[in-house]
């Protein structure tokens, strides 16, 4: 697949795809530059949470390349999907079982996992 394929917003997978990636933009920009972030990752238990987040940064950013320049993209979108996954059990865990995003639930991870679950199924 060329790389003018990979960006042709006529197929609808290919916007999916890119949108997978792109979404965790915010997040890696939090991760660095909002407080808040550090102390979701200890809340979450996460020791050495400082480590933990920047790893999940690292491994978010090379979701990011993978994901938006379609590169391996059925391995770098089931990883999302289990990222996404963690996320999201660590989040209805942490916010006592909220559901709904803006409470601080689990439903934004959830969504975002099977969209890259839909991604890592096309390939």
């Amino acid at each position: 697949m060329s790389l003018a394929d990979k960006f042709n917003l006529l197929n609808e997978f290919n916007i999916l795809r890119i949108l997978c990636g792109l979404f965790y933009i915010p997040h890696i920009y939090g991760k660095f530059f909002v407080p808040a972030a550090l102390q979701s990752f200890e809340e979450a238990g996460f020791r050495p949470a400082a480590a933990w987040m920047y790893f999940a940064a690292a491994l978010e950013c090379a979701m990011v390349v993978g994901l938006v320049f379609g590169i391996y993209t059925s391995y770098v979108a089931s990883l999302s999907a289990i990222h996404l996954t963690i996320a999201a059990i660590v989040r209805y865990k942490v916010s006592g079982g909220q559901w709904l995003w803006y409470i601080g639930g689990a439903e934004y991870p959830v969504f975002w996992a099977i969209c890259c679950v839909v991604v890592a199924m096309h390939g």
